[in-house]
């Protein structure tokens, strides 16, 4: 992806877990993206990094990175319990210029308003990183709700499972399955399904039920609905144990658009179903990389003053409704908003 901007943005990577490479190969396909520094408590992490890509400083702790120069944007790739602490750290220190955070922002509400006041306290741009608010498949059928091409909206259907075998939801084999490490299926993939539900409505939940499948110490699936004003709802079904899927549909009184690979899709064709009263419009989109749009994005926000697609008070709002699903996940109750 070229861009005619003679500045180059100065990036650091916060962690080099999987989600880092995507970040990393955004750097390498946006000209006005330079990938200048890395850092990750383990050395052998980062010299599996340094032999996929090309980063010319290595540093084993945020001190050290944040010693060693100024960054115009750092991406934090943590596990999502050291994600608020990472980001006012990084805030704080005078150092940074923005700090793109992976998803889930953080862990709780109360978490995320502290990271957001450090950022503000210090005039540091933040955004959170759902990557498929950037893809062009995801703006159109925005573009298509918002232009009320299925007429009134009523109602989200989407899915996120991922259909990992039961030996391998282990607490030991990765954060997904550990409990201090911030894993459990709402955190690692209802937090897409419901920021999409929450934007495609354009307004918050009144009131939240949940269900859970447990593991041994995360919730291994989540059953979630959304009730929206005027009874509209959003149904989502996630999960490491279902069989994987990953669509979304939009339904309101008009028409439908559906979406069959909402999420994971870096580098497949993907297409959007529009129904409506005259047929089936299939929407063909080529392939695309995510991560890039999501870097250009912010890059552009940075360069010319925009307002970022995800605000700060989405994030904090956002974290507010995955504490009550965990709260209706717990006490097997109605959470009213």
């Amino acid at each position: 992806m070229k861009n005619g901007s003679q500045r180059k943005f100065r990036v650091a990577l916060i962690g080099t877990g999987g989600i880092s490479r995507g970040h990393a190969t955004a750097c390498e396909n946006l000209e006005r993206a330079e990938l200048t520094a890395v850092c990750d408590v383990s050395p052998e992490a980062l010299d599996r990094f340094a032999r996929q890509f090309d980063v010319p400083n290595r540093y084993s702790s945020i001190d050290e990175l944040l010693a060693a120069g100024e960054y115009d944007v750092a991406v934090i790739c943590l596990w999502g319990v050291l994600h608020a602490e990472a980001g006012i750290q990084l805030a704080s220190s005078g150092r940074v210029g923005a700090v793109l955070c992976e998803k889930p922002f953080t862990q709780s509400e109360a978490e995320a308003r502290a990271f957001v006041a450090a950022c503000r306290e210090h005039g540091v741009f933040v955004a959170e990183a759902f990557k498929f608010r950037h893809h062009p498949m995801h703006l159109k059928a925005e573009e298509i709700v918002r232009q009320g091409g299925i007429g009134q909206l009523l109602n989200v259907r989407s899915t996120f499972c991922t259909n990992v075998p039961p030996a391998n939801r282990r607490p030991e084999g990765n954060w997904r399955w550990n409990r201090a490490k911030g894993g459990g299926a709402i955190y690692d993939l209802a937090c897409y399904n419901v920021h999409q539900a929450r934007f495609i409505f354009d307004e918050e939940p009144e009131s939240v039920f949940a269900v859970q499948t447990s593991g041994v110490e995360v919730d291994d699936a989540a059953y979630i609905t959304l009730a929206f004003s005027g009874g509209r709802t959003a149904q989502l079904s996630v999960g490491f144990d279902g069989w994987a899927s990953q669509y979304v549909e939009i339904s309101g009184d008009a028409g439908l658009l559906r979406i069959d690979k909402a999420w994971n899709n870096e580098n497949q064709d993907v297409a959007l179903d529009y129904h409506s009263a005259n047929g089936v419009e299939t929407i063909p989109f080529p392939p695309t990389h995510q991560f890039t749009h999501q870097l250009d994005h912010l890059c552009s926000c940075l360069e010319d003053g925009r307002p970022h697609r995800i605000s700060p008070e989405n994030s904090i709002a956002q974290m507010r409704v995955l504490d009550a699903i965990a709260e209706s996940m717990q006490t097997g109750t109605v959470v009213r908003m």
